[in-house]
């Protein structure tokens, strides 16, 4: 059984996006039932705060003769939510006169309260019962009076529970029907963004496809425009590349096939000359494989921002002199260096650096006649800096014949010099220099 690719275990966006929304309307869910849980507890306690008041003074201007003989119960039923029952003791000149529902003694009323707002407790046999109690005193006419007015805290509570439930029950109902509307429009806002994954995953960049541009939003065009870009760029390497790789096989070609030639000639007739040619050539495709293998391992070792230093030109020339000064002795050139006094430093990759010099150097030896002079200058100005080497001879850059003097070709290495000074940020130029010199190769990299 195999494993589902890594992509498909992935969570996709719309889910993400729709746990978020959820999450989110839950949030707000919550917060509406808290805001409502406290409006509706202290709407009610306003209401009936209210309503205590209003029958204390309502009962202070009717002025009533007697107690009821068979007062109403305060009812225990809830169903009459904004119907509250209140009871009503009224004392004259400190003795009370009035107890609508024989509270009085249960509550240790016997004389008036304390005028305005308090809570009493009742001791029942089914546990104890609170009263909110609003006291009122009589003024003028009725200063003897005083008037206390209790309802029942409970249903104080049970107010405040419906009006709750009435501000919250529409939230209810309306949040399934919000959910499904934003989980339809995450789907509709999220189509074109899956339609244009499917065209990118659809594409073939190194085919010479590209995405449409044509989009009905700003996020989208620049995204298409980021991505063309980048297949863009991936086209023109792999143009790259494949010159590459067809300067490669044109400068295998001819020492491979001279290998063929020659080999068969000194199968019939094995001369010194014809052996010396044979390893002429041969060493002439070695080196040109050892240049191939040698930007392989350079790349390889230089990957990662890690592999960047500051790396003075000056002692990288100075090495690559000093590690040819045999051979171009032996050819008959001069090597030299110029530098400035203070050291000029480049942030660069050094095995890179050193790979593109080298060659250079290698190409001004092999491919000049004998008595050329040869300089390495390293050089810095306020805009640019870089390093070149220059030489004051006649450059071989002419074809060869098959069976002619073996020297590695000049393309191949300064092609490798280009692809070398486009990772290291540098640009490869060539002129004929200052005279007396007639060629230059520099490497120039951007203040």
């Amino acid at each position: 059984m195999t494993d589902r690719p890594a992509a498909a275990r992935l969570p996709t966006l719309w889910r993400y996006l729709w746990l978020w929304v959820v999450g989110a309307l839950l949030v707000v869910w919550t917060t509406l039932l808290l805001v409502a849980w406290y409006t509706g507890h202290h709407e009610a306690q306003e209401i009936t705060d209210g309503q205590l008041v209003a029958v204390a003074r309502l009962w202070m201007s009717v002025e009533p003769d007697k107690t009821l003989s068979t007062p109403e119960p305060i009812s225990s039923s809830r169903t009459r939510a904004y119907v509250q029952d209140v009871a009503v003791l009224h004392w004259v000149d400190g003795q009370l006169f009035t107890d609508t529902h024989s509270l009085a003694a249960g509550l240790g009323l016997v004389r008036p309260p304390a005028a305005g707002f308090t809570d009493r407790v009742q001791s029942t046999t089914d546990g104890d019962v609170r009263w909110r109690v609003y006291g009122l005193a009589g003024q003028g006419g009725h200063a003897a009076d005083f008037v206390a007015v209790l309802m029942d805290v409970d249903h104080r509570v049970d107010l405040g529970r419906d009006m709750t439930l009435k501000l919250a029950r529409p939230a209810l109902l309306v949040l399934p029907l919000v959910a499904l509307l934003l989980w339809w429009a995450l789907r509709r806002g999220l189509s074109p963004l899956v339609r244009l994954s499917r065209d990118v995953a659809a594409l073939d960049g190194l085919g010479g496809q590209r995405l449409d541009t044509a989009h009905r939003f700003h996020e989208f065009s620049s995204t298409v425009h980021a991505i063309n870009t980048l297949v863009d760029s991936l086209q023109t390497q792999a143009r790259r590349e494949r010159g590459f790789a067809s300067d490669v096989a044109h400068e295998l070609r001819t020492p491979l096939a001279a290998l063929s030639l020659q080999a068969a000639a000194a199968r019939h007739d094995p001369s010194p000359q014809r052996l010396a040619q044979l390893e002429s050539t041969a060493l002439r495709a070695g080196h040109i494989l050892s240049q191939l293998l040698e930007l392989a391992r350079a790349q390889r070792d230089g990957t990662g921002r890690e592999a960047w230093k500051d790396v003075s030109l000056g002692e990288v020339a100075a090495g690559l002199i000093a590690s040819h000064a045999q051979e171009g002795f032996e050819r008959g050139h001069e090597l030299s260096l110029e530098q400035p006094d203070a050291p000029v430093i480049q942030r660069a990759q050094p095995l890179l650096l050193e790979l593109a010099l080298r060659n250079l150097i290698e190409n001004a030896l092999r491919h000049t006649p004998p008595g050329t002079q040869v300089v390495v200058q390293v050089w810095q100005t306020a805009g640019d800096a870089g390093v070149s080497v220059s030489d004051d001879g006649q450059r071989a850059d002419a074809p060869r014949a098959p069976d002619g003097p073996a020297s590695p070709g000049l393309g191949l290495g300064l092609r490798l010099v280009e692809r070398i000074a486009e990772q290291l940020g540098a640009t490869l130029q060539r002129d004929t220099g200052e005279a007396p010199m007639t060629t230059r190769f520099t490497l120039r990299w951007p203040r």
